[in-house]
């Protein structure tokens, strides 16, 4: 089991920019691919952006692919989400997901989440 901890959050205008952080603890963290997902009221959970445990293989989904940057640190168990360019839509609350691969992570273990709000 992993424990999953986001911080970083916040208000913030429109082109502004936030980075997000997961802390993780647990069994064999630096073994996990992680991730980010999001999810705005009244909409479906959604995929943002994915690593792998060594950090060389990364997804990200259409809508945040140039603006957003994921990353690890395994020596301090922790992943991050730069996010540059924000736009109100993206504007939710973001989960750091940590699982098997990337393709598995809504499987895994989940975070509490983080409120990201960009205003127009």
């Amino acid at each position: 089991q992993v424990q999953l901890v986001e911080s970083g959050g916040g208000l913030v205008q429109t082109g502004g920019s936030l980075r997000l952080s997961c802390a993780a603890s647990g069994r064999t963290t630096s073994t996990y691919a992680m991730g980010w997902f999001r999810q705005a009221p009244g909409t479906e959970r959604e995929f943002v952006a994915g690593i792998s445990w060594s950090g060389g293989n990364t997804h990200y989904a259409d809508a945040v692919k140039g603006r957003f940057t994921i990353s690890r640190d395994n020596a301090a168990n922790t992943v991050y989400l730069q996010m540059n360019s924000l736009k109100p839509e993206d504007t939710a609350n973001y989960y750091c997901a940590a699982g098997s691969s990337i393709a598995t992570l809504t499987l895994g273990s989940w975070g509490q989440g983080t409120q990201v709000t960009v205003s127009s």
